[in-house]
């Protein structure tokens, strides 16, 4: 087959698929270099400002909760009006943003800053979410969420060991303007990327009239699209338990690095490389969770929440013995092993986000669990923890987070009994292109 044809199941070719996906990774990527390179400037700000570990935290939160006020309405416009045109704007302001981080001369002024990073970052996963499912064919949506999200590790992981090299060269102001400038390029590239047409808010409905029998289109009212979310409960279940996931890795994006330097007595440099290659295992992660959660689906349809359900307590036996057993380089193999499993449920449940709602929903589907998983997960995490670091230290905060991974496995494996039935509730739609 030519690559220039287009593939069943595909909107297009497939080499023209693949650079749509590229432009959707390395985007993801400069995200999350952006959100994280702060956590390795922590001991630079503490030293200029005299900053506490929960004002630290929340420079990580505050993020979150930008991205829990505005993924909504921004996601309301990714199905609405354009995919791209979004995407793009949306990088824009997050890069801009990162890029103004450097000339701030308070804590206030930083804090602000990063709330401003938050509302560029809102529409982005329920955006990129949208395109992929958009891009390929059901059967594959798990696999390709898989590699999309294997640049949130890999993108924290350059964010963090890169923010904390730059800034004990050149000073953390300059490590927050470096990072920003080729996200602003690939923001810019991906305005010029081709869209699917927004897709009728319409259900089938079956009729039996004197000139017509048979099924046709009839717009959603309010009522029977709040529905398409209410009336899924492995959707719902998803949701809260992505958020206890989210909980748990972000508490390790944000705080191991510190960790390492007080617990450990690493410089602040080093402390950000070895957590960074962490992070970096946890590329396996992603795209193995998404391969399984492929391969088992063919045999058993429930495996999208199963393999999430597995992974998480997986995860959280390995978080249990790394943090309250184990030491020194038995704890550092636990905790490589445990970057490739708490991060192997996100391709399962990004695709269920997806496949048990209207496809002309599937945007506001995907901001209903970021803004789930950021209010509950990402923005409590960091403050969290740092509250209990500041209370009583950072070693007992981490003894404690593998509660989170715990409730994750309850919820995801409760979900998996109903996934099956809320697949064939959806609405089959055809896409088109623009």
């Amino acid at each position: 087959m030519s690559t220039n044809q287009v593939p069943e199941g595909y909107l297009f070719s497939k080499r023209y698929t693949n650079y749509i996906f590229s432009l959707l990774f390395l985007l993801y990527m400069f995200d999350y270099i952006d959100r994280m390179v702060i956590t390795s400037l922590f001991p630079f700000l503490k030293a200029e400002w005299g900053i506490t570990d929960t004002q630290s935290g929340l420079l990580v939160s505050t993020v979150y909760w930008s991205i829990v006020l505005f993924t909504f309405p921004i996601s309301i416009l990714v199905d609405r009006w354009s995919r791209r045109k979004t995407i793009g704007l949306m990088a824009v302001v997050w890069s801009l943003s990162t890029v103004m981080g450097a000339f701030t001369g308070s804590f206030r002024q930083l804090f602000l800053v990063r709330t401003a990073i938050g509302v560029g970052e809102a529409g982005y996963a329920p955006g990129g979410a949208a395109m992929l499912s958009a891009l390929y064919p059901e059967n594959k949506r798990a696999w390709r969420m898989g590699l999309w999200n294997a640049a949130i590790p890999l993108g924290s992981a350059i964010g963090v060991a890169l923010g904390g090299i730059l800034a004990s060269h050149f000073g953390w102001r300059a490590a927050l303007g470096a990072v920003a400038i080729p996200g602003l390029i690939v923001a810019i590239l991906f305005f010029f990327v081709k869209d699917y047409k927004t897709i009728d808010l319409a259900k089938s409905v079956e009729v039996d009239e004197s000139q017509y029998t048979g099924n046709k289109k009839v717009r959603m009212s309010i009522t029977e699209i709040v529905n398409e979310f209410l009336s899924k409960p492995s959707l719902i279940l998803t949701y809260f338990g992505m958020a206890g996931v989210v909980f748990a890795t972000t508490s390790l994006l944000t705080w191991l690095p510190t960790y390492f330097h007080r617990v450990q007595g690493i410089a602040e440099s080093q402390a950000g490389l070895k957590s960074s290659a962490i992070m970096l295992f946890a590329i396996i992660g992603a795209p193995l969770g998404g391969y399984i959660t492929a391969r088992w689906r063919k045999t058993r349809i429930n495996a999208m929440l199963l393999v999430p359900a597995i992974t998480s307590l997986v995860s959280a036996i390995l978080m249990f013995f790394a943090f309250n057993v184990v030491g020194g380089s038995v704890q550092y193999m636990v905790l490589l092993s445990l970057g490739i499993s708490i991060t192997a449920f996100i391709a399962a449940t990004g695709a269920v986000t997806q496949d048990v709602v209207h496809p002309g929903l599937r945007a506001v589907s995907y901001s209903i669990a970021v803004i789930v998983q950021n209010l509950l997960g990402a923005s409590m995490g960091p403050i969290v923890m740092g509250a209990i670091s500041d209370a009583y230290n950072i070693q007992t905060a981490f003894a404690f987070l593998p509660v989170s991974l715990l409730i994750s496995f309850i919820l995801f494996f409760t979900g998996s009994f109903y996934y099956e039935k809320d697949l064939k509730k959806v609405e089959k739609v055809q896409m088109e292109t623009i």
